[in-house]
Protein backbone atom coordinates (compact mmCIF):
# COMPACT_ATOMS: atom_id res chain seq x y z
CA UNK A 1 0.00 0.00 0.00
CA UNK A 2 1.48 3.32 -1.03
CA UNK A 3 1.93 5.88 1.72
CA UNK A 4 0.29 9.26 1.33
CA UNK A 5 -0.65 12.09 3.70
CA UNK A 6 -4.28 10.94 3.79
CA UNK A 7 -3.70 7.22 3.30
CA UNK A 8 -6.45 4.85 4.38
CA UNK A 9 -5.38 1.94 6.55
CA UNK A 10 -7.57 -1.04 5.86
CA UNK A 11 -9.84 -1.79 8.79
CA UNK A 12 -9.06 1.44 10.66
CA UNK A 13 -12.00 3.54 9.53
CA UNK A 14 -12.09 6.47 7.14
CA UNK A 15 -8.96 8.10 5.64
CA UNK A 16 -7.02 10.37 7.95
CA UNK A 17 -7.66 14.05 7.28
CA UNK A 18 -4.52 16.17 7.60
CA UNK A 19 -6.59 19.24 8.47
CA UNK A 20 -8.03 17.78 11.67
CA UNK A 21 -6.06 14.65 12.55
CA UNK A 22 -2.67 14.88 14.31
CA UNK A 23 -1.54 11.57 12.79
CA UNK A 24 -2.28 12.89 9.31
CA UNK A 25 -0.52 16.19 10.01
CA UNK A 26 2.70 14.62 11.22
CA UNK A 27 2.56 12.03 8.43
CA UNK A 28 2.12 14.80 5.86
CA UNK A 29 5.18 16.61 7.23
CA UNK A 30 7.21 13.41 7.15
CA UNK A 31 6.20 12.69 3.54
CA UNK A 32 7.01 16.29 2.58
CA UNK A 33 10.46 16.20 4.17
CA UNK A 34 11.23 12.89 2.53
CA UNK A 35 10.10 14.23 -0.83
CA UNK A 36 12.68 17.01 -0.58
CA UNK A 37 15.63 15.27 1.01
CA UNK A 38 15.15 11.54 0.56
CA UNK A 39 14.36 9.47 3.66
CA UNK A 40 14.91 11.78 6.60
CA UNK A 41 14.38 11.05 10.28
CA UNK A 42 14.87 14.36 12.13
CA UNK A 43 13.29 17.67 11.15
CA UNK A 44 11.92 20.87 12.64
CA UNK A 45 8.16 20.90 12.28
CA UNK A 46 5.98 23.83 11.28
CA UNK A 47 5.04 24.18 14.95
CA UNK A 48 8.69 24.50 16.00
CA UNK A 49 9.08 21.06 17.57
CA UNK A 50 11.91 18.79 16.48
CA UNK A 51 10.40 15.52 15.25
CA UNK A 52 12.57 12.43 15.66
CA UNK A 53 11.75 9.22 13.80
CA UNK A 54 15.15 7.95 12.63
CA UNK A 55 15.80 4.81 14.74
CA UNK A 56 19.42 5.72 15.55
CA UNK A 57 18.44 9.21 16.69
CA UNK A 58 15.41 7.83 18.54
CA UNK A 59 17.58 5.45 20.55
CA UNK A 60 20.02 8.25 21.36
CA UNK A 61 17.13 10.31 22.72
CA UNK A 62 15.18 7.58 24.51
CA UNK A 63 18.18 5.60 25.76
CA UNK A 64 20.01 8.78 26.81
CA UNK A 65 23.29 6.92 27.29
CA UNK A 66 25.30 10.06 26.55
CA UNK A 67 23.14 12.56 28.41
CA UNK A 68 21.49 13.72 25.19
CA UNK A 69 18.31 14.84 26.98
CA UNK A 70 17.27 16.04 30.41
CA UNK A 71 16.47 12.92 32.43
CA UNK A 72 12.78 12.23 32.68
CA UNK A 73 10.24 9.44 33.05
CA UNK A 74 7.07 8.94 31.04
CA UNK A 75 5.47 6.89 33.80
CA UNK A 76 6.56 8.48 37.09
CA UNK A 77 5.65 12.06 36.24
CA UNK A 78 3.32 13.90 38.60
CA UNK A 79 2.03 17.42 38.56
CA UNK A 80 5.01 18.81 40.47
CA UNK A 81 7.84 16.90 38.78
CA UNK A 82 9.11 13.34 38.71
CA UNK A 83 8.72 10.82 41.53
CA UNK A 84 12.05 9.51 42.77
CA UNK A 85 14.66 8.43 43.56
CA UNK A 86 15.36 6.12 40.63
CA UNK A 87 15.80 3.18 43.04
CA UNK A 88 12.17 3.63 44.17
CA UNK A 89 11.03 3.68 40.54
CA UNK A 90 12.87 0.42 39.90
CA UNK A 91 11.42 -1.20 43.02
CA UNK A 92 7.88 -0.17 42.12
CA UNK A 93 8.29 -1.39 38.54
CA UNK A 94 9.68 -4.76 39.61
CA UNK A 95 6.98 -5.31 42.25
CA UNK A 96 4.20 -4.36 39.81
CA UNK A 97 5.57 -6.71 37.17
CA UNK A 98 5.75 -9.61 39.63
CA UNK A 99 2.24 -8.93 40.94
CA UNK A 100 0.73 -8.88 37.44
CA UNK A 101 2.70 -11.92 36.27
CA UNK A 102 1.59 -14.00 39.27
CA UNK A 103 -2.03 -12.98 38.80
CA UNK A 104 -2.00 -13.83 35.09
CA UNK A 105 -0.48 -17.24 35.78
CA UNK A 106 -3.08 -18.04 38.45
CA UNK A 107 -6.07 -16.86 36.40
CA UNK A 108 -5.12 -17.77 32.84
CA UNK A 109 -7.77 -20.50 32.79
CA UNK A 110 -10.49 -17.85 33.15
CA UNK A 111 -9.80 -16.10 29.84
CA UNK A 112 -12.00 -18.28 27.63
CA UNK A 113 -14.95 -17.79 29.98
CA UNK A 114 -14.37 -14.03 29.97
CA UNK A 115 -14.35 -13.95 26.18
CA UNK A 116 -17.59 -15.96 26.04
CA UNK A 117 -19.31 -13.79 28.66
CA UNK A 118 -18.08 -10.36 27.64
CA UNK A 119 -17.41 -10.49 23.91
CA UNK A 120 -19.81 -13.06 22.44
CA UNK A 121 -21.92 -12.85 20.44
CA UNK A 122 -21.47 -9.09 19.91
CA UNK A 123 -19.30 -6.45 21.57
CA UNK A 124 -18.68 -2.74 21.07
CA UNK A 125 -15.05 -1.67 20.80
CA UNK A 126 -12.69 -0.32 21.95
CA UNK A 127 -14.60 -0.17 25.26
CA UNK A 128 -15.08 -3.95 25.24
CA UNK A 129 -11.33 -4.52 25.36
CA UNK A 130 -10.81 -2.09 28.23
CA UNK A 131 -13.63 -3.60 30.26
CA UNK A 132 -12.45 -7.16 29.66
CA UNK A 133 -8.96 -6.22 30.92
CA UNK A 134 -10.53 -4.44 33.91
CA UNK A 135 -12.52 -7.55 34.76
CA UNK A 136 -9.52 -9.86 34.45
CA UNK A 137 -7.14 -7.64 36.45
CA UNK A 138 -9.62 -6.20 38.95
CA UNK A 139 -7.86 -7.77 41.95
CA UNK A 140 -4.50 -6.44 40.73
CA UNK A 141 -5.92 -2.92 40.83
CA UNK A 142 -7.63 -3.42 44.20
CA UNK A 143 -7.42 -6.54 46.32
CA UNK A 144 -10.65 -8.35 47.11
CA UNK A 145 -10.88 -6.99 50.68
CA UNK A 146 -10.49 -3.34 49.68
CA UNK A 147 -13.41 -1.07 50.64
CA UNK A 148 -16.39 -1.48 48.32
CA UNK A 149 -16.78 2.27 47.86
CA UNK A 150 -13.15 2.53 46.73
CA UNK A 151 -13.75 -0.21 44.17
CA UNK A 152 -16.74 1.75 42.91
CA UNK A 153 -14.55 4.85 42.64
CA UNK A 154 -11.86 3.05 40.63
CA UNK A 155 -14.42 1.62 38.20
CA UNK A 156 -15.94 5.09 37.84
CA UNK A 157 -12.49 6.47 36.97
CA UNK A 158 -12.27 3.90 34.19
CA UNK A 159 -15.73 4.80 32.89
CA UNK A 160 -15.20 8.56 33.07
CA UNK A 161 -11.52 8.98 32.20
CA UNK A 162 -9.94 5.84 30.73
CA UNK A 163 -12.37 4.66 28.04
CA UNK A 164 -11.79 6.30 24.66
CA UNK A 165 -13.80 9.51 24.37
CA UNK A 166 -15.08 9.21 27.94
CA UNK A 167 -14.11 12.73 28.91
CA UNK A 168 -16.13 14.23 26.07
CA UNK A 169 -19.24 12.54 27.44
CA UNK A 170 -19.14 14.51 30.70
CA UNK A 171 -19.26 18.32 31.15
CA UNK A 172 -16.17 20.01 32.60
CA UNK A 173 -17.74 20.95 35.99
CA UNK A 174 -18.86 17.36 36.50
CA UNK A 175 -15.38 16.06 35.62
CA UNK A 176 -13.73 18.48 38.05
CA UNK A 177 -16.06 17.56 40.90
CA UNK A 178 -15.59 13.85 40.29
CA UNK A 179 -11.81 14.22 40.06
CA UNK A 180 -11.68 15.92 43.47
CA UNK A 181 -13.80 13.20 45.08
CA UNK A 182 -11.83 10.39 43.48
CA UNK A 183 -8.43 11.81 44.40
CA UNK A 184 -9.59 12.38 47.97
CA UNK A 185 -10.77 8.77 48.28
CA UNK A 186 -7.52 7.39 46.88
CA UNK A 187 -5.40 9.64 49.13
CA UNK A 188 -7.27 8.38 52.19
CA UNK A 189 -6.58 4.77 51.22
CA UNK A 190 -2.90 5.49 50.54
CA UNK A 191 -2.51 7.23 53.91
CA UNK A 192 -4.21 4.33 55.73
CA UNK A 193 -1.79 1.89 54.13
CA UNK A 194 1.22 4.11 54.81
CA UNK A 195 0.24 4.24 58.50
CA UNK A 196 0.05 0.42 58.58
CA UNK A 197 3.31 -0.10 56.72
CA UNK A 198 5.55 -2.23 58.89
CA UNK A 199 8.47 -3.71 57.00
CA UNK A 200 8.48 -5.51 53.65
CA UNK A 201 5.52 -7.71 52.75
CA UNK A 202 4.05 -9.15 49.59
CA UNK A 203 1.81 -6.52 47.90
CA UNK A 204 -1.84 -7.46 47.49
CA UNK A 205 -2.53 -4.90 44.76
CA UNK A 206 -0.99 -1.94 42.95
CA UNK A 207 -1.75 0.47 45.78
CA UNK A 208 0.39 -1.73 48.03
CA UNK A 209 3.06 -1.67 45.31
CA UNK A 210 3.30 2.13 45.18
CA UNK A 211 3.02 2.53 48.96
CA UNK A 212 5.72 -0.09 49.55
CA UNK A 213 8.02 1.52 46.99
CA UNK A 214 7.41 5.05 48.19
CA UNK A 215 7.53 4.30 51.91
CA UNK A 216 5.71 5.97 54.80
CA UNK A 217 7.29 9.38 54.20
CA UNK A 218 6.26 9.72 50.53
CA UNK A 219 3.70 12.36 49.59
CA UNK A 220 0.34 10.53 49.28
CA UNK A 221 -0.64 12.83 46.40
CA UNK A 222 2.36 11.64 44.38
CA UNK A 223 1.64 7.98 45.15
CA UNK A 224 -1.96 8.43 44.01
CA UNK A 225 -0.75 9.82 40.68
CA UNK A 226 1.56 6.84 40.20
CA UNK A 227 -1.31 4.48 40.97
CA UNK A 228 -3.45 6.28 38.40
CA UNK A 229 -0.63 5.87 35.87
CA UNK A 230 -0.86 2.11 36.49
CA UNK A 231 -4.63 2.22 36.11
CA UNK A 232 -4.41 4.01 32.77
CA UNK A 233 -1.58 1.75 31.56
CA UNK A 234 -3.25 -1.53 32.59
CA UNK A 235 -6.86 -0.87 31.61
CA UNK A 236 -6.35 1.79 28.96
CA UNK A 237 -3.21 0.87 27.06
CA UNK A 238 -3.60 -2.92 27.24
CA UNK A 239 -7.28 -2.66 26.34
CA UNK A 240 -6.54 -0.43 23.33
CA UNK A 241 -3.76 -2.75 22.15
CA UNK A 242 -6.22 -5.65 22.33
CA UNK A 243 -8.69 -3.57 20.34
CA UNK A 244 -6.18 -2.94 17.55
CA UNK A 245 -5.36 -6.66 17.39
CA UNK A 246 -9.04 -7.63 17.17
CA UNK A 247 -9.75 -4.97 14.55
CA UNK A 248 -6.87 -6.08 12.32
CA UNK A 249 -7.72 -9.77 12.72
CA UNK A 250 -11.34 -9.12 11.83
CA UNK A 251 -10.57 -6.99 8.77
CA UNK A 252 -7.73 -9.22 7.49
CA UNK A 253 -9.01 -12.77 8.06
CA UNK A 254 -6.69 -14.08 5.35
CA UNK A 255 -3.65 -12.81 7.27
CA UNK A 256 -4.35 -14.05 10.78
CA UNK A 257 -1.05 -15.55 11.92
CA UNK A 258 -0.60 -19.06 13.26
CA UNK A 259 1.51 -17.59 16.03
CA UNK A 260 -0.51 -15.09 18.16
CA UNK A 261 2.66 -13.17 19.01
CA UNK A 262 3.05 -12.17 15.36
CA UNK A 263 -0.43 -10.63 15.31
CA UNK A 264 0.17 -8.75 18.56
CA UNK A 265 3.56 -7.42 17.47
CA UNK A 266 2.26 -6.34 14.09
CA UNK A 267 -0.74 -4.59 15.66
CA UNK A 268 1.59 -2.75 18.03
CA UNK A 269 3.83 -1.85 15.09
CA UNK A 270 1.05 -0.36 12.98
CA UNK A 271 -0.82 1.26 15.87
CA UNK A 272 1.45 1.79 18.91
CA UNK A 273 -0.78 2.90 21.78
CA UNK A 274 2.10 4.99 23.18
CA UNK A 275 2.66 6.86 19.94
CA UNK A 276 4.41 10.06 21.07
CA UNK A 277 7.20 10.74 23.58
CA UNK A 278 8.44 14.24 24.48
CA UNK A 279 11.97 15.08 25.64
CA UNK A 280 14.09 18.20 26.23
CA UNK A 281 17.71 18.44 24.97
CA UNK A 282 20.23 18.72 27.80
CA UNK A 283 22.59 20.98 25.83
CA UNK A 284 23.22 22.49 22.41
CA UNK A 285 23.97 19.61 20.05
CA UNK A 286 23.35 18.19 16.60
CA UNK A 287 20.79 15.43 16.29
CA UNK A 288 20.43 13.71 12.95
CA UNK A 289 21.80 16.76 11.18
CA UNK A 290 19.51 19.19 13.02
CA UNK A 291 20.85 21.65 15.61
CA UNK A 292 18.87 21.56 18.86
CA UNK A 293 19.12 23.50 22.14
CA UNK A 294 17.60 23.12 25.63
CA UNK A 295 14.84 25.45 24.51
CA UNK A 296 13.65 22.93 21.94
CA UNK A 297 11.09 20.19 22.42
CA UNK A 298 11.98 16.83 20.94
CA UNK A 299 9.05 14.67 19.86
CA UNK A 300 9.71 10.97 19.24
CA UNK A 301 6.85 9.58 17.15
CA UNK A 302 6.80 5.79 17.37
CA UNK A 303 3.87 5.75 14.92
CA UNK A 304 6.24 7.03 12.22
CA UNK A 305 9.26 5.04 13.43
CA UNK A 306 7.17 1.89 12.95
CA UNK A 307 6.23 2.97 9.42
CA UNK A 308 9.61 4.34 8.33
CA UNK A 309 10.06 3.25 4.69
CA UNK A 310 13.81 3.09 5.15
CA UNK A 311 13.45 0.33 7.75
CA UNK A 312 10.23 -1.57 6.98
CA UNK A 313 9.03 -3.43 3.92
CA UNK A 314 5.38 -2.55 3.08
CA UNK A 315 5.32 -0.31 6.18
CA UNK A 316 1.61 0.57 6.04
CA UNK A 317 0.35 -2.98 5.56
CA UNK A 318 -0.74 -5.52 8.14
CA UNK A 319 1.76 -8.34 7.57
CA UNK A 320 2.02 -10.41 10.77
CA UNK A 321 4.09 -13.05 8.95
CA UNK A 322 6.99 -10.59 8.80
CA UNK A 323 7.68 -11.56 12.42
CA UNK A 324 8.51 -15.13 11.41
CA UNK A 325 11.97 -13.87 10.44
CA UNK A 326 14.33 -11.18 11.68
CA UNK A 327 12.85 -7.68 11.78
CA UNK A 328 14.52 -4.28 12.34
CA UNK A 329 14.30 -4.23 16.13
CA UNK A 330 15.98 -0.82 16.17
CA UNK A 331 12.87 0.59 14.50
CA UNK A 332 10.40 -1.00 16.94
CA UNK A 333 9.60 0.62 20.28
CA UNK A 334 5.94 0.08 21.22
CA UNK A 335 6.77 0.50 24.93
CA UNK A 336 9.47 3.14 24.66
CA UNK A 337 13.18 2.47 24.88
CA UNK A 338 15.96 2.74 27.43
CA UNK A 339 15.84 2.88 31.22
CA UNK A 340 12.23 4.08 31.27
CA UNK A 341 10.78 1.39 29.03
CA UNK A 342 7.38 0.27 30.33
CA UNK A 343 8.06 -2.02 33.29
CA UNK A 344 5.09 -4.25 32.59
CA UNK A 345 5.61 -4.65 28.84
CA UNK A 346 6.54 -8.33 28.82
CA UNK A 347 3.72 -9.47 31.11
CA UNK A 348 1.04 -7.42 29.37
CA UNK A 349 2.13 -8.72 25.96
CA UNK A 350 1.68 -12.21 27.36
CA UNK A 351 -1.95 -11.40 28.22
CA UNK A 352 -2.52 -10.00 24.72
CA UNK A 353 -1.02 -13.10 23.13
CA UNK A 354 -3.18 -15.39 25.27
CA UNK A 355 -6.35 -13.52 24.30
CA UNK A 356 -5.46 -13.31 20.60
CA UNK A 357 -4.56 -17.01 20.63
CA UNK A 358 -7.95 -17.98 22.09
CA UNK A 359 -9.84 -15.73 19.68
CA UNK A 360 -8.06 -17.07 16.61
CA UNK A 361 -8.22 -20.73 17.72
CA UNK A 362 -11.67 -21.10 19.27
CA UNK A 363 -13.79 -18.39 17.68
CA UNK A 364 -14.92 -17.13 14.31
CA UNK A 365 -14.49 -13.34 14.31
CA UNK A 366 -16.00 -10.66 12.09
CA UNK A 367 -15.71 -6.91 12.47
CA UNK A 368 -17.99 -4.06 11.36
CA UNK A 369 -16.40 -0.59 11.60
CA UNK A 370 -18.79 2.20 12.55
CA UNK A 371 -19.57 4.71 9.82
CA UNK A 372 -17.14 7.61 9.87
CA UNK A 373 -15.06 6.07 12.64
CA UNK A 374 -11.36 6.96 12.76
CA UNK A 375 -8.47 6.28 15.13
CA UNK A 376 -9.02 8.15 18.39
CA UNK A 377 -5.91 10.21 18.96
CA UNK A 378 -4.98 11.54 22.38
CA UNK A 379 -2.21 10.74 24.85
CA UNK A 380 -2.95 7.13 23.81
CA UNK A 381 -3.76 5.95 20.29
CA UNK A 382 -7.11 4.17 20.57
CA UNK A 383 -8.88 2.20 17.82
CA UNK A 384 -11.88 3.57 15.96
CA UNK A 385 -15.26 2.36 17.12
CA UNK A 386 -16.35 -0.98 15.70
CA UNK A 387 -18.58 -3.94 16.46
CA UNK A 388 -17.08 -7.43 16.79
CA UNK A 389 -19.17 -10.56 16.28
CA UNK A 390 -17.99 -13.89 17.69
CA UNK A 391 -19.29 -17.37 17.06
CA UNK A 392 -17.94 -20.84 17.78
CA UNK A 393 -16.71 -22.70 14.68
CA UNK A 394 -18.41 -26.01 13.94
CA UNK A 395 -17.04 -28.71 16.15
CA UNK A 396 -15.55 -26.31 18.71
CA UNK A 397 -17.23 -26.84 22.11
CA UNK A 398 -18.47 -23.71 23.81
CA UNK A 399 -18.36 -22.88 27.47
CA UNK A 400 -21.42 -20.73 27.75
Amino acid sequence: MKSSPTHAVRGAGRPLDRRTDPLARIRAEFDSVNGLNGVNGVWRSAGGEVCVVDPEAVRAVMGNRHGTVAETSDFFHHRHGVFGPRSAQVEIGRAARDLIRNHLSAHRHELDRLIAERLAPHSEWPDAGNLLVLSHLREVLLHRDAPADLRTTVEAIVARAVLAGARRRHPAPSRLLFRRRALRALRREVQVRQDRLDGPCAPRDLIDVVVGGGGPAADPRELVEIYLSFLFAVVGSVGFALGWSVLLMGTHPDRVAADPSWTVREALRLWPVAWLFARTPSRVQELGGTRVTPRDRLVVCSYLVHRHPGHWDRPDEFVPQRWATAVPDAAYLPFGHGPHTCAGATVTVRLLEDLVGLLSRDWRLSVTPHDGAAPQVGPALAPPRFTATLSRPDGCPGRR
